[in-house]
């Protein structure tokens, strides 16, 4: 009878190691594998429970076995026969199955019988068996927080769980085996020698140590991660005065940044400033100024400056300006550029250091909604354009500055969108200033198709959470549980709480890495909603020279769109610089070792310069 058990813990050991590692090595294959793997997994354990072949002694509590053999047994049909339940459900599944786990092994621990029973266990046998279970009912308590893992982290905790079960089956088995059957009062005293099984019951404490330090970690991490983004409120700098000017453009006040704020040698300031939301309706925007030390020569080129009374100025006295379209930071006033420990960062920010460093001036608009009250239109191009504008308005206002009117237009990813809006919107809205250029990286330019084609990857589910909270409060009509998938709503308010920028982004991240299914309902890519994402689409004509910069390996911004897109907007007639760097993500494509930065340079002087623009189209 007994070599027969331990035939059963070689096969269920076996079993579920097999299976365990079978879903660690198939952890990225679909739904479907993942789930039958993770069914089968649970199925083998609720088998081995009740075939008994954990040989429970007296001490054990026996019922305990059958009930969570046959909730293993459950669980893994639930997986099996319901392979089109979100994951979100089946996680807490996962979770039910680790805490029930856990808390039987630490009620069984505790009923072991002491020393003065016929078949005492160890007292690091009992420890072993309550740090092992605490630790399992940690790791389910940390599932609980994450209902909405992904797909690999579901799989990696199912296949570790069943590895190391399956291993310990194995090892107790084979240790029985080679164990000599003694008789007499030894053999009542348990399997093997006391001596052995104090051996044993050490090392199982060690493990079971281990297993509750890095499933305490776990948790440790999972706050953390969760409470990442300590960035305090704005503070008054943001609150507007009760009478502001009437005119767009017109600088409300500034104040010189700390020089711990500011790249080392430059000058910085942040400033409040008047615009027009795309309606035409006033509104008060922050952002920032950077400049070279004072005594800097500004950057001259061929070209005439204008004085304000549209007469030749003297190129010897004001400075050019570089207008920055920042990219994603988040939604609400805390996730302004200008309230970053490093304002002057985002995007390309090393090669916009060097170009001030050489007599430019950068100016950088926060966008309504991000430093002053909101809400903030994200991803709205005409609003982003005439704050973009406004802010090199307000800033040619400081006192310690003289600008010229010629400005070349940055922008990446967010900002990349909003620099093409602000090349197109800019004769009309700012004829007075001269753009030379546009120079977009890795925008998100054809929103309706990108929004498409990554909504289904995590930064492409935290884009659309941004999207999805943003424009139901900035478009009236819109109701945020009616837009995103059930169960999704308060999720999408976390994600809107979080900025998205150096830490920061990683809490985002995390959160939306939760979300295991789309966030919009698909009716809605049909809906009135998804026409609003072609309407923002900056599909017109721009009148300035215009580069495109992308990277062939972006995860967020597909290249194949961005190629699709500039290739419509050739045949329209719009002449582009369309440069593809090979390999390069998403943020690699503007750091400051990428093999745009220096291009960028030579392209933005030649702009001042007057050398005529190399269009590849």
């Amino acid at each position: 009878m007994e070599r027969g058990s331990r035939r059963s813990r070689l096969v269920i050991g076996a079993l579920m190691l097999g299976v365990g590692l079978a879903m660690l090595v198939l952890a990225r294959a679909s739904v479907e594998v993942v789930v039958l793997l993770a069914a089968a997994g649970l199925v083998v354990a609720g088998a081995g429970r009740l075939l008994g072949v954990r040989e429970p002694g007296p001490w054990r509590a026996r019922w305990l076995d059958v009930v969570l053999g046959l909730g293993l047994l459950a669980a893994g049909g639930i997986a099996a026969l319901w392979l089109t339940a979100p994951l979100r459900v089946l996680a807490w599944v996962l979770a039910g199955v680790l805490v029930a786990s856990g808390l039987a092994a630490v009620v069984q621990a505790l009923q072991a019988p002491g020393v003065d029973a016929p078949a005492p266990v160890p007292g690091s046998e009992r420890v072993a068996g309550v740090l092992g279970g605490t630790a399992s009912v940690v790791v389910g308590l940390v599932v609980v927080l994450w209902p909405r893992l992904s797909l690999a982290v579901f799989a990696l905790v199912v296949g570790f769980w069943l590895t190391f079960a399956g291993l310990g089956t194995l090892v107790g088995a084979l240790r029985e085996d080679r164990a000599p059957v003694r008789q007499g009062p030894v053999a009542r005293r348990g399997t093997g020698s006391m001596a052995a099984r104090r051996v044993r019951s050490r090392s199982a404490l060690m493990r079971s140590a281990l297993a509750l330090v890095l499933a305490l970690a776990l948790a440790a991490a999972t706050v953390t991660v969760h409470g990442l983004d300590p960035r305090e409120e704005p503070d008054a700098f943001y609150t507007a005065p009760l009478v502001v000017p009437s005119e767009p453009g017109r600088l409300v006040r500034a104040e010189p940044m700390p020089a711990e704020r500011v790249p080392e040698g430059l000058r910085g300031w942040r400033i409040l400033y008047t615009s027009t939301t795309g309606d035409g309706e006033p509104s008060v925007v922050s952002g920032t100024v950077l400049a070279p030390p004072e005594g800097t020569a500004p950057a001259t080129g061929g070209r005439v400056d204008l004085a304000d009374d549209g007469a030749p100025g003297d190129p010897g006295t004001r400075m050019p300006v570089i207008s920055v379209a920042h990219g994603t930071t988040g939604i609400i006033p805390r996730c302004a550029p200008s309230l970053a420990d490093e304002p002057f960062a985002d995007g390309a920010g090393a090669a916009l250091e060097q170009i001030v460093a050489e007599g430019w001036v950068g100016v950088t608009s926060d966008y309504v909604g991000l430093g002053t009250p909101g809400p903030h239109g994200y991803l709205v191009g005409p609003d982003a354009a005439h704050e973009v504008l406004d802010a090199t308005r307000a800033a040619r206002e400081l006192e310690d500055l003289e600008l010229s009117e010629q400005t070349v237009v940055w922008g990446h990813s967010q900002g990349g969108h909003g620099a093409l809006w602000t090349g197109m919107l800019a004769p009309d809205y700012a004829p007075e200033l001269d753009v030379l250029g546009v120079a977009a990286f890795a925008p998100a330019a054809d929103l309706y198709p990108l929004a498409q084609g990554v909504r289904a990857t995590t930064g492409g589910k935290l884009v659309s959470a941004y999207l999805a909270a943003s424009w139901t409060r900035f478009y009236p009509g819109f109701e945020l549980s009616e837009l995103v998938t059930p169960g999704y709503t308060g999720i999408v308010h976390r994600i809107e709480g979080h900025c998205f920028n150096g830490a920061n982004a990683l809490g985002a991240l995390a959160i939306a890495s939760q979300l295991t299914e789309e966030v919009f309902r698909p009716e809605v890519w049909e809906s009135e909603f998804m026409d609003l994402l072609r309407a923002n689409t900056p599909d017109r004509d721009i009148a300035a020279p215009v580069l495109i910069a992308q990277g062939s390996a972006d995860q967020l911004v597909l290249a194949a769109q961005q190629r699709d897109f500039v290739a419509r907007r050739c045949a329209e007639g719009q002449p582009i610089d369309f440069r593809e760097y090979e390999g390069l993500d998403h943020v690699p494509l503007v750091a400051a070792d990428s093999p745009l930065t220096p291009e960028l340079l030579d392209w933005t002087r030649d702009r001042l310069a007057g050398v005529p623009a190399t269009p590849t189209c």
